[in-house]
């Protein structure tokens, strides 16, 4: 089958097609033909060297895919047949014709989703789900600041948290970016950080609050900025470093808020932990997705062999949504 390597650490040109053996499901495994992969910033980090699979895991990036069942493994106990539409969450692996996964870690494609469009869903979806409802318990009528408002998980979350009755804040670098957020995206206030302190433009916007919930993928280089944006009692998810890991924490201001900050990732937990978020995602995001409260949005395809070209349009940032590679 064919596959995508990266060669070594570096630019979009490190990515290489190369023929490999198509991978045997293992115990508790389903064997999916892959039809698309979503590229997620954890691809482009591990492309650069910052950001490795875990142990286990295939050396062959992508974390989510949309495909057809085509086989088990010994012990599946799920009710699925070959030729199940399907979405699966990965530890890696999903730039390739073919992918073994963990059945737990398997969906059913939402009604009402193409097969393409639903390889957009899924990593998303759970580190969306896990972080902003299964962690910082967001709650209907609290206010939620989400941080990179047109990338794959800002597009996700901000639909997501208005889906679960939240007020949704959310930052964005461009003007254009900006209105996208608030006019297509449903945002209720949308701030361009560089031409605003996003904390007291949220207060100014907000009636003079803070945010009670936080969804960064910036790390260090907004950790004082955040923690000034919480409100009492709010609760910082970090789920990236894209600005960064080691910042300085003002305690003092943390323990007058009485606030929290959390670090979660999704990549490294065990298979049990991955099956309960995709079981939740199902039961409670799925339905969102079919009424149409919630929308996938992919921004451009293309196919296996163009992947560099794929990365380079993700690291230049113009997309809003999901970049989808498809077989």
């Amino acid at each position: 089958m064919k596959a995508v390597y990266i060669v070594e650490h570096g630019g979009p040109e490190v990515l290489e097609i190369r023929e490999v053996n198509a991978p045997l499901p293992g115990t508790g495994e389903v064997l999916i033909d892959v039809v698309a992969a979503g590229l997620n910033r954890a691809d482009v980090q591990q492309r650069r060297g910052f950001y490795p699979p875990p142990p286990g895991a295939s050396e062959i990036p992508g974390l989510e895919v949309s495909g057809r069942i085509a086989g088990f493994g010994p012990g599946v106990t799920k009710a699925f047949s070959v030729g199940d539409k399907v979405v699966a969450l990965l530890s890696g692996g999903g730039y390739a014709e073919q992918v073994a996964v963990p059945a737990e870690q398997v969906l059913r494609i939402p009604d009402g989703v193409d097969v393409v469009t639903a390889a957009s869903l899924p990593e998303v979806a759970a580190t969306v789900y896990s972080n902003l409802i299964m962690t910082a318990q967001l709650q209907a009528g609290e206010t939620v600041l989400i941080h990179g408002a047109t990338g794959g998980i800002g597009t996700m979350a901000i639909q997501m948290a208005k889906a679960f009755g939240a007020r949704v804040a959310t930052t964005a670098g461009t003007a254009e970016k900006v209105g996208t957020a608030k006019a297509f995206l449903g945002a209720d206030i949308a701030i361009n950080y560089t031409e605003e302190d996003f904390p007291d433009s949220l207060r100014r916007q907000n009636g003079g609050k803070g945010a009670d919930v936080i969804l960064d993928v910036v790390g260090a280089k907004y950790l004082a900025q955040n923690v000034d944006a919480l409100a009492d009692y709010g609760r910082l998810i970090v789920i990236g470093l894209q600005g960064g890991a080691k910042g300085e924490l003002d305690l003092g201001q943390l323990l007058r808020k009485r606030a929290a900050v959390v670090a979660t990732a999704l990549r490294p937990r065990p298979v049990a932990e991955k099956g309960a978020i995709m079981n939740a995602v199902r039961e409670s995001v799925w339905p969102l997705i079919t009424d149409g409260r919630i929308r996938p949005l992919v921004a451009k395809t293309f196919p296996l062999d163009q992947a560099a070209a794929a990365h380079r349009y993700f690291d230049s940032g113009d997309h809003v949504g999901k970049i989808l590679l498809v077989m």
